[in-house]
């Protein structure tokens, strides 16, 4: 087997503080027989140094465009618009196979350049479930926020912390008022985490999953105080929520927390707001008579680096050392080719051997 060459670039959103493998699992893959270059980034929640020290390369942020063509550049979240030609492999989120607003660019790219992209959310075993994920990590943080907005306790700009500091500020306070809580699609990663962060602020949620949405009761949800919606459906089902549900007299809702932030999807089911929120402004207010606020962050477990990312790279670690075209990466390959015959962008099989 030719050595694989991974390449660790930094994430070019400013608000992104995790990794995909913190140093302890790269020095892991160096003592595997990796090669892995990693590149400085003043935002990563673990210092340069620390990958030097495992046996890391390492390299200017921005570099992997220059890098040799046989190393697989990984990362979390969106690349820069430039360079419009990827000849590289990719490993990172690129929320492009549903239809999303800027995806038939970023296959386009892929396409032009001869690279290949292995979306981390396509990394599956046999039966389709996801391998590395942080999907306990944005529902723990989603219903934290989401508790803290609903009790007046939110501040923002956000800030990264951990979970010891954020579970000190989710304890209930003199003063605050009992209120109902709501996770959809409670049985998941991501619905476990807000499961778990709605008992460290002392309250019991409501858990409402496949049973419950199949033949989804809306006044009933209207009736509770705060909704974390943890479901990112994969097929078409109706929406939890619609514009006129909104309008709904004797809507009790006052806080709706979208973990999933499938905006722009067809695929949404919570279709309600066109825009997420971010770390500035992590609230939205959609209705104002009674209130109604939305947190719809997209990178959400990055508020928990360290945590979210010991987790992440501890699951991406042997499916890195088994990196290939066959199983779970041979998947990943096959969905993406996929997606760019279903724009018109296939020109072949790149990097099958």
């Amino acid at each position: 087997m030719t050595e694989l060459h991974l390449w660790l670039r930094h994430e070019d959103r400013t608000t992104e503080r995790r990794t995909p493998i913190v140093p302890d699992d790269a020095r892991r893959l160096v003592g595997h027989g990796v090669r892995l270059t990693v590149e400085e980034s003043p935002q990563r929640v673990f210092p340069i140094e620390e990958y030097e020290a495992a046996g890391c390369r390492v390299a200017p942020a921005g570099s992997w465009v220059t890098a040799p063509r046989d190393a697989v550049v990984l990362g979390l979240k969106e690349l820069p618009d430039r360079p419009a030609e990827l000849t590289h492999r990719h490993i990172f989120f690129g929320h492009a196979y549903k239809g999303q607003p800027g995806a038939a660019d970023l296959l386009g790219r892929f396409a032009a350049g001869g690279g290949a992209l292995f979306d981390l959310e396509y990394l599956v075993d046999d039966t389709g479930r996801r391998l590395a994920a942080f999907g306990f990590w944005a529902g723990y943080l989603g219903a934290a926020l989401a508790v803290l907005r609903h009790r007046g306790r939110l501040r923002s700009p956000l800030t990264p912390t951990t979970k010891d500091d954020l579970d000190e500020t989710l304890r209930p306070a003199a003063g605050d008022r009992e209120f109902t809580g709501l996770v959809i699609g409670a049985l998941g990663r991501s619905g476990r985490g807000a499961r778990a962060a709605f008992t460290a602020a002392g309250v019991d949620p409501t858990c409402w999953d496949l049973a419950e949405t199949r033949d989804l009761d809306r006044p009933a949800l209207l009736r509770h105080d705060v909704m974390v919606n943890a479901v990112l459906a994969t097929t078409p089902v109706p929406p939890f929520l619609r514009e006129r549900d909104l309008d709904t007299p004797g809507r009790r809702l006052r806080t709706l927390c979208d973990v999933t932030c499938d905006v722009g999807s067809p695929l949404n089911v919570l279709p309600v707001y066109d825009d997420t929120t971010d770390w500035d402004e992590p609230v939205r207010r959609l209705r104002d008579d009674p209130p109604l606020d939305l947190i719809a962050i997209d990178n959400l477990p990055s508020l928990l680096p360290l945590e979210s990312s010991a987790d992440f790279s501890a699951a991406l670690l042997p499916q890195l050392l088994d990196f290939g075209v066959f199983g779970p990466w041979g998947r990943c390959l096959e969905r993406f080719r996929e997606a760019s015959r279903a724009h018109g962008l296939d020109k072949g099989e790149p990097f099958d051997h």
